[in-house]
């Protein structure tokens, strides 16, 4: 059986984010790459079928340095918070560079 080694140029290259939806809904979600996954939220092929019916409004957080696993772990745990501690951790954050002319 081959094991799939992770890319050691890359070992973090895994990323959480939190989207605000055109109705003001709070999507959480793991990429490498969050511009590809913009574009697939936004034009409905390939996004999360929470996207359907609504659009991806405004990046509002970004967490880096995961690796897949980690990233994984954290989404869950973002996704168990209440709005009002997602809210929070989007408010104690940095501001993260919009991928949507925000």
């Amino acid at each position: 059986m081959t094991q799939k080694r992770s890319n050691p140029q890359r070992p973090h290259a895994w990323c959480v984010y939190i989207i605000r939806a055109s109705d003001d809904r709070l999507y959480t979600g793991i990429t490498t790459d969050l511009e590809k996954r913009w574009r697939a939220h936004d034009g409905g092929r390939g996004g999360a079928k929470f996207f359907r019916g609504r659009r991806p409004a405004h990046l509002c957080f970004v967490e880096t340095g995961h690796d897949r696993s980690s990233a994984s772990r954290r989404e869950a745990t973002i996704k168990r918070m209440t709005r009002r501690q997602k809210l929070q951790l989007i408010a104690a954050s940095a501001t993260p560079v919009p991928l949507n002319g925000d």
